[in-house]
């Protein structure tokens, strides 16, 4: 029986490196169905998930509400356009206004489109609102920046594996170092539109600025009329142990960018979430997109913030974060340089390569992603049990011990 069932897992991979692209280097598990905290495999074995698709499960894999909301909205209308509009994108408008305590909505798909629209929007109201003069608008970004994936994402990273070769790339942007509010007054100038800023860095490690930066950033774009958009993609929704990272620090951005957690990882849904004076440069034909906005898309996310909120899991984040960080921060190693986190987004910081120990373990029944290779990424879904997080801390141990 293990044979043929390894065999079948073999067989996928193999699938998948002869017609797949080869973008990803993933642990070899071959996922079939999830529940909650957990998934299993096509070979019959079950594993802790400490990753959360990147944060987009945050409610836990196929959350019964989410689920059952989007088989019902299917069986009614999933996609109409913005040609036509459709019950349930003014009720997602809303809702998620209101709980952002910022005035409209632009729906989008992907994280990397929200940030693109972000982007156009921070360049239009530079140069119609703040007189800024016609393509000349730079956006402050920082180094170590994770944002996404297109051409004109990639071409403000500092990571060279984003960019090589797929220059040139579009202008516009200054580089920052993260976390250091001196540089930032420095950078700017009559010309700046934005500052462009994760909360925490999460591709780069886990980095967290030193305390008070939201709110000095935030302080310093106020007096110098510049926008302050966050890109809460991966720390919202939670994830930080508060509905918004930049609630830490009291901090109201002229824009959040989510994503991700939107939807309960049940669909692609993302947004930008912002002042009217920023939101109302678009007009009709100045951006948009089929898919954003979609019923379907829409009746998911709302489901997925009614079960953020009614389950409490933000406040989840904060308690059991807290338990599991001061757990793991008592496990002592020469490999292990740091370890840092808040809510339920940990960072392991390795001195040697991560990528051995998430692979052993994946073979204790544990699933996490080394990032930027030294540090290991530990982000559960907020409905894990305390229990299963003290499983988690025993199996983490053991790696280390052995």
């Amino acid at each position: 029986m293990a044979e043929s069932t390894a065999s079948r897992t073999q067989e996928f991979l193999e699938i998948e490196d002869r017609w797949g692209a080869h973008n990803y280097h993933p642990l070899d598990v071959v996922v079939e169905r999830a529940e909650g905290p957990w998934v299993y495999s096509v070979d019959g074995d079950r594993y802790l998930d400490c990753l959360s698709a990147y944060s987009a499960v945050n409610q836990g894999h196929c959350h019964p509400r989410i689920l059952a909301t989007m088989q019902q909205q299917a069986a009614k209308v999933t996609l109409t356009s913005r040609a036509f509009r459709n019950d349930q994108l003014p009720l997602f408008y809303k809702e998620l206004a209101e709980l952002c305590g910022l005035d409209m909505v632009l729906p989008m798909n992907t994280g990397a489109e929200a940030v693109e629209t972000a982007i156009k929007a921070a360049r239009r109201w530079a140069y119609r609102v703040k007189g800024v003069p016609r393509d000349q608008a730079v956006i402050l970004t920082c180094e170590e920046n994770f944002h996404g994936r297109t051409t004109t994402i990639v071409g403000f990273s500092t990571d060279p594996g984003s960019q090589d070769d797929f220059g040139p790339f579009t202008p516009g942007f200054e580089t920052i170092p993260y976390g250091d509010l001196e540089a930032l007054e420095r950078a700017i100038t009559p010309n700046t539109a934005a500052l462009l800023v994760e909360p925490i860095q999460c591709e780069a490690g886990i980095n967290i600025p030193p305390a008070g930066y939201l709110k000095g950033a935030a302080e310093i774009c106020r007096r110098h009329n510049v926008l302050l958009l966050l890109d809460e993609i991966q720390t919202g929704l939670g994830r930080t142990g508060k509905m918004f990272c930049a609630d830490h620090e009291g901090v109201k951005p002229d824009a959040f960018i989510l994503g991700k957690a939107l939807s309960g990882g049940f669909y692609p849904v993302s947004a930008v979430v912002g002042k009217k004076e920023l939101l109302s440069v678009f007009d009709p034909g100045s951006h948009g997109s089929t898919y954003g906005g979609n019923p379907l898309g829409c009746a998911v996310a709302r489901k997925a913030l009614e079960v953020l909120q009614d389950e409490k899991l933000v406040e989840r984040s904060a308690e059991l974060g807290a338990w599991f960080l001061g757990e793991l921060q008592k496990i002592e190693h020469p490999d292990i340089k740091e370890i840092r986190g808040r809510g339920l987004l940990i960072g392991v910081e390795m001195n040697v390569p991560a990528r051995r120990t998430c692979e052993r373990l994946k073979e204790l029944g544990m699933l996490c992603k080394e990032t930027h290779d030294y540090v290991i990424r530990i982000a559960p879904p907020l409905v894990v049990s305390k229990e299963e997080l003290s499983w988690a801390v025993e199996r983490i141990r053991m790696v280390f011990q052995q």
